[in-house]
């Protein structure tokens, strides 16, 4: 059978759900009542207990086992299952054995597991274990003088479930394919959506900030009117806190912002620059780094500094080179080594 990755089809049949665990914990009931009934008539009692959970553990692994299709670790015992729980009860029957329960009990809840081997996608597995039913079944009548065919007729029956199992399975299968493809296609889409709206947000959002910083200025060149020293200054200063934004955008926290205003406003010359060493950090980090910044800048008067955030790999993560009376290189956040 396909395998399919793009979804477990315990999923779409419900086989993860409390009311899944429900059935089968009813599959164990109904499987020891009847185990209980067909001892009756049984020469020895023992072997109707291991028979009993060979077919409920196999129940329940079809609900908890991970993986589409079921993987083979589960498969292969679960194969056996029908061979092993009829060999057990056959073998604690009398010859001729009696009619009804006691007979053939051990087949049909083997044979439902079977069936929803199909669903799990292991359909040629079932149909095996289906084979090795009947022979088992045939191989004891044989032995027993009850002949061939007597084994053959009691036991063939159990076919016509698993191979209607098998034409669901075919059905559904694809429809699952289909169903966690769209169902991707589907979280793939809205993913763009809110990632589209994200950057419209941000977008608006910086569309106001520059209005909010930038309008009055514009407003009061574009009045024809000459700029005083102090206007000057100020549009200068705007425009180098607007490149922050563009150049190091990891940097624009509200006490970095304040550090380097009042550090311009000194006459201190600052760039910042990032090249993207810090956007894996941890934000713990980055305020600490933050922070270290924030202590340089104010403890510069004159000259300039330039804060770059490095390439991520380099053994530091942010640099502050200063130059004042004399030049001095910091280096922040150093990476483990070695």
């Amino acid at each position: 059978m396909t395998e399919y990755s793009a979804g477990d089809v315990r999923d779409l049949v419900g086989m993860r759900t409390t009311a899944a665990r429900v059935i089968v914990g009813l599959y164990a009931v109904v499987c020891v009542i009847v185990a209980v009934f067909g001892a009756r008539e049984a020469a020895t009692l023992w072997p109707f207990v291991p028979a009993v959970l060979v077919c409920c553990l196999a129940a329940y692994a079809l609900i908890v086992v991970p993986g589409d299709p079921l993987p083979w670790s589960a498969t292969i015992p679960l194969i056996a299952v029908g061979a092993m729980s009829c060999a057990l009860v056959f073998a604690a029957l009398p010859v001729p054995p009696p009619e009804g329960v006691a007979l053939w009990w051990p087949m049909g809840m083997s044979t439902m597991i079977f069936t929803f081997m199909c669903v799990r996608g292991r359909t040629l597995a079932a149909w095996i274990g289906v084979l090795a039913l009947i022979a088992t079944s045939i191989g004891w009548a044989q032995i027993t003088g009850q002949g061939a065919g007597h084994g053959l007729a009691i036991s063939i029956t159990n076919a016509a479930p698993v191979l209607m199992s098998t034409f669901f399975a075919w059905t559904l299968r694809p429809l699952a394919r289909s169903i966690y493809l769209l169902r991707e296609t589907s979280l793939q889409r809205s993913a763009e959506e809110a990632a589209a709206a994200a950057a419209l947000a941000e977008r608006d959002a910086q569309l106001a900030r520059l209005d909010a910083l930038a309008r009055p200025l514009l407003e009061r060149i574009a009045s024809g009117e000459g700029l005083g020293p102090e206007e000057r200054r100020a549009g200068v200063l705007l425009e180098a806190h607007l490149r922050d934004g563009l150049r190091a955008p990891v940097l624009q926290t509200a006490p970095v912002v304040e550090a380097v205003a009042d550090a311009r406003g000194r006459g201190v010359d600052v760039v910042m620059l990032d090249d993207h060493g810090m956007d894996t950090v941890p934000e713990p980090e980055r305020d600490r780094i933050r922070q270290e910044i924030v202590s340089e800048l104010r403890s510069v008067a004159s000259g300039s500094v330039t804060v770059r955030v490095l390439p991520p790999g380099r053994r530091a993560l942010v640099t502050i080179l200063v130059r004042d009376d004399s030049v001095r290189r910091i280096e922040l956040g150093h990476r483990a080594t070695g």
